[in-house]
């Protein structure tokens, strides 16, 4: 009877450029925070959410980390914000701020990076309609834990939850999504064109 050797990790942006280590993959999550702390500062003020560069940040983390570390990098910033750190949009913090009706949006963070992240150590993000689709996919996914949040926080009806959190920020989400959609793909070809030379170069 043979032995079962366990799966290799599904390869994704990350580990094509750094490699893989334990102390890399705790580089990683934490840099993945960090990003998504600057990001959320790129923000137009809307009432009651406003459109914040957080969910690109989302999106890129999870496709360059992969579910797993994707989704600890979400938590981690999470943490971060709860604790008190000025890491949510306009430099916000606190537990009022994750218990309050943006909330959902930041627990959703969680659940679209890992999203991402397993599409994408399946490569749904090296080839631009299917990472537009992998995008979409964890912009929705934010949306529908973020809304049903907002609902139970402003205690809205379904016609105010949509106008308030979801209709004004369509194009804003589309257009992340498209970024990303954008970036990853051609962030695969640099780094197999560098690798490529590297080998060539080793040979």
């Amino acid at each position: 009877m043979s032995a079962i050797t366990p799966a290799a990790p599904r390869l994704v942006l990350a580990d094509r450029v750094f490699g893989r280590s334990l102390v890399l993959d705790v580089v990683l999550v934490v840099a993945g925070a960090a990003l998504t702390a600057v990001l959320a500062q790129v923000a137009v003020p809307l009432y009651p959410v406003p459109i914040t560069g957080q969910t690109l940040a989302v999106l890129l983390v999870g496709a360059s980390l992969g579910a797993a570390r994707g989704a600890l990098a979400l938590a981690l910033y999470a943490l971060l914000g709860i604790v008190g750190l000025p890491v949510f949009s306009d430099f916000a913090g606190g537990v009022h701020v994750v218990l309050g009706p943006t909330g959902g949006y930041i627990v959703g963070f969680i659940a679209a990076a890992a999203l991402v992240g397993w599409l994408s150590e399946r490569a749904w993000e090296r080839q631009v309609l299917k990472a537009l689709a992998t995008f979409a996919a964890g912009t929705l996914v934010v949306f529908a834990v973020g809304l049903p949040w907002l609902a139970v926080a402003l205690q809205l009806d379904l016609a105010s939850t949509l106008q308030g959190g979801l209709w004004p920020f369509l194009i804003g989400g589309a257009i992340k999504a498209l970024i990303a959609a954008g970036l990853l793909p051609l962030a695969w070809w640099g780094a197999d064109r560098v690798s490529a030379r590297r080998d060539a170069s080793a040979g």
